[in-house]
């Protein structure tokens, strides 16, 4: 099973405000980053981003080269990571 990313309700209807183009890219880096994080954590390494915590699961980062940060949190059970905020800096 591979890893996948779910948006918390108000980062999801964030995403949908946004301009096709950023909406896109926004999302194509999210599905990325599951895939990322996923293999981090399988290899034993630390996920990208910046810890928020001293648990290991919540880290915030940047979307590269747009104007989005955004926090995420680690469901390991059901391999996916969680969106917990983002913010659209517009």
């Amino acid at each position: 099973m591979s890893w996948s990313v779910w948006a918390e309700e108000i980062p999801a209807q964030t995403v949908l405000a946004m301009p096709e183009g950023l909406a896109k890219a926004t999302t194509n880096f999210l599905r990325a980053l599951a895939l990322e994080v996923g293999g981090a954590i399988d290899l034993g390494r630390q996920p990208p981003g910046d810890p928020m915590d001293d648990t290991g699961l919540r880290y915030s980062l940047e979307v590269r080269g747009e104007p989005v940060l955004l926090e995420y949190v680690i469901a390991r059970q059901e391999q996916q990571i969680r969106i917990a905020v983002l913010v659209w800096m517009h």
